[in-house]
């Protein structure tokens, strides 16, 4: 009985392996006589030619490695011709303006460089035309067109010989690269096409003839010349080669001129949603405060501060260093471009003051001359270490200031107050005759000095003593509380008029760790005007 059972178990499955539907059977014999050539193939399309030509010759030499990739990702035209506007969007230098003057300098240089260094090949393609189409024009050129006699420099060597054709170029400045910029194109075979030169010594057409174009030293004996030949980079000339013609540095600059620059003009809009920014956050702190200036222009400082234990130190030159680049663009309400700012910030310790440095703070100011009204400010601060990359979009009003009105600037609380005396009034964190340093988290350990700053305009001034009429007293507050009170002397105070200045340092050894306020109040007693100004700060342990 168990026998048949199975035998007939058997037989079913048999009949459901070979019961195929009949659809599925003639999808199957179709499939099976279909040629393969015939199948469709999920094949991207190729990039069009104008497409191909502007990303491997237009651009070939300034664009950058992610921008690259991000186009080849683009599956349309219509998205191709996007990316293209932003591309050179973001290096115009005056957005405002119908023309981008970057663009057109730029395909400028390439036809200067077909029309002057082709030789065989087209001119873009040649070294001299990608150092010129890259890096603009060079501030001075030593040519050399036929070579001939050369009468070396002290630091290469001195001494009479002969060479091939070369030219030097000299840029005083080259973002990302450095100052004091040397290059040397030498064209060894007469063709016309000069090669970027590897080491100084790629010009000399003695270098290979024995007892012919000697420096001084291989000429008193000093020196063997096929020391030279075999350390063709001069290692063994190191008594008067200079530090920049060392093969290292030689590799160092040729790395460096072959990356593409710096976008300078970068456009925050197109980093504000990028993967980086989402999985690599960085945190700073960002404020905004006003000075006046003038009855239309108002001084208007933006203050950026990271907290150094955020930051990635590398070792450079025995120093551990941190790096960040900032970008900021003000923006007017009406959409306005009103101010651009993008510079580094270096933090360096040695060694055994990292972990101290770790525990402080990194801070940036930039100070813009605005006209009262609406404005926005986008700043992107990031490590140039670890790529992290912080973003802050900050709306803010400039005042407007009466001239007849008593008035203040904003209250700043400072980690540092520092008089400059008689040195100019210049640099980062310099208002007046004060160096002031805001403390942007507004958070102070017990016993660091709390520093306050504030400006008053259109105070009165006693006639008779000629010193303000004017009553100033810091109030500290806890809880909505007074705790105590100071009055302002004015002693050492040289503003008069239209401007005082108040710096002044408190201590927080007596105060207990909790959140405070300070209040700055004004009374006038030429106008019986009067105001208040406050700050929130915290003590910490």
């Amino acid at each position: 009985m168990l026998h048949r059972r199975i035998g007939r178990l058997a037989i079913a499955l048999l009949a459901l392996t070979f019961a195929v539907p009949a659809g599925l059977a003639q999808k199957k014999n179709k499939d099976q006589g279909q040629d393969p050539s015939e199948k469709p193939r999920n094949v991207k399309p190729e990039l069009k030619k104008a497409y191909k030509d502007w990303l491997d010759k237009d651009v070939a030499y300034i664009i950058t490695d992610e921008e690259r990739k991000a186009f080849k990702k683009l599956e349309t035209d219509d998205e191709r011709e996007r990316f293209i506007e932003e591309f050179w969007r973001r290096r115009d230098p005056d957005p405002d303006t119908d023309e981008n003057e970057f663009r057109e300098e730029y395909y400028e240089r390439i036809a200067y460089a077909n029309e002057h260094y082709a030789s065989g090949i087209p001119g873009w393609k040649t070294d001299r035309g990608r150092i010129y189409i890259t890096w603009g024009k060079p501030d001075e050129v030593e040519s050399h067109p036929s070579g001939g006699g050369y009468e070396r420099e002290s630091y290469e060597g001195g001494g009479s010989t002969t060479t091939y054709p070369f030219e030097r170029w000299f840029y005083r400045y080259l973002p990302g690269v450095g100052s004091g910029v040397e290059i040397e194109f030498v064209d060894p075979t007469g063709s016309g096409e000069y090669r970027i030169a590897r080491n100084p010594d790629e010009k000399d057409a003695m270098l290979h003839v024995p007892g012919a174009g000697l420096t001084q030293a291989e000429q008193m004996g000093l020196s063997d010349k096929s020391n030279r030949v075999a350390n063709l980079g001069g290692v063994g000339n190191t008594n008067y080669m200079r530090e920049q013609d060392s093969p290292f540095s030689r590799l160092q600059l040729l790395a460096d001129l072959s990356r593409p620059p710096a976008i300078k003009y970068n456009d925050l809009a197109s980093n504000v949603n990028t993967p980086v920014i989402e999985d690599n956050p960085l945190n700073f702190d960002i404020r905004v405060d006003f000075f006046r200036q003038s009855d239309e222009r108002v001084i208007t400082a933006f203050t950026i501060q990271t907290d150094n234990h955020n930051l990635v130190f590398q070792d450079s030159g025995g120093l551990q260093q941190a790096q960040l680049n900032i970008f900021g663009k003000i923006t007017h309400v009406s959409g306005r471009r009103a101010g651009v700012f993008e510079d580094p910030v270096i933090t360096r310790a040695t060694p055994q003051e990292l972990a101290e440095a770790k525990e402080r703070k990194s801070a940036y100011q930039k100070a813009v001359a605005l006209a009262p009204g609406r404005y926005r400010v986008d700043v992107i601060v990031r490590d140039i270490t670890s790529g992290a990359t912080g973003v802050r979009h900050v709306g803010f009003e400039v005042p407007k200031y009466d001239p007849t009105k008593l008035s203040t600037s904003t209250l700043i609380l400072a980690v540092k107050l520092e008089g400059v005396g008689d040195q100019p009034a210049v640099g980062m964190f310099t208002i007046g005759t004060v160096k002031v340093i805001p403390n942007v988290s507004g958070s102070y350990h017990r016993g660091a000095p709390i520093g306050i700053y504030m400006q008053i305009y259109n105070a009165g001034v006693d006639q008779t003593t000629l010193r303000p009429s004017v009553d100033v007293e810091y109030a500290l507050m806890k809880d909505g509380k007074e705790l105590s009170k100071q009055m302002e002397d004015w002693r050492g105070n040289s503003d008069s008029g239209q401007r005082l200045t108040l710096a002044r340092l408190l201590d927080s050894r007596n105060l207990t760790p909790g959140e405070y306020s300070i209040e700055v109040r004004v009374k006038d007693r030429v106008s019986s005007q009067a105001l208040v100004q406050s700050a929130k700060f915290a003590i910490l342990q």
